[in-house]
């Protein structure tokens, strides 16, 4: 459930709702070039270790193509620890929105600030990327503990 105080973030892109999907599911392009394990079935867990981010591992909660991924974060040392991250594709006339919500990161989170920058460098900057041009920007294994 999503609340008012949830961060949330979206774009509008000139691509497909499958290959919004598509990109969603291609953590390592995206997210983290730490990441082990799989994203691309309910059921699948992947993790991921950096100094710039808290590290967890994730589930994979609902995948919907063209239309909706969700995580859910199982083991985290930090806030994220059992909260939910989603994914919400619509197609309009603007072209594909990608809405973000991370529920239960809020500007009550000691990470709030950090965090929220985090997501939003990691989705409107570099998931973008990944849609637009086909490359990514993830935080690179360079900066792993």
């Amino acid at each position: 459930m999503t609340t008012p105080d949830d961060f949330t973030t979206e774009f509008i892109v000139d691509h497909t709702p499958d290959e919004v999907f598509a990109a969603i599911n291609d953590v390592r392009a995206w997210f983290s070039e730490t990441i082990t394990g799989a994203s691309a079935e309910v059921g699948d867990v992947f993790s991921f270790a950096d100094e710039a981010i808290t590290s967890g591992r994730i589930r994979v909660t609902d995948l919907v193509p063209g239309r909706r991924v969700a995580w859910h974060v199982e083991d985290a040392h930090d806030e994220w620890n059992d909260t939910t991250m989603t994914f919400e594709i619509t197609r309009g006339e603007a072209g594909t929105t990608l809405r973000f919500t991370h529920h239960g990161l809020t500007p009550a989170s000691a990470c709030y600030r950090a965090c929220s920058q985090g997501w939003t460098d990691c989705v409107n900057t570099s998931l973008r990327a990944l849609i637009t041009t086909g490359t990514g920007q993830p935080i690179p294994a360079s900066v792993a503990p």
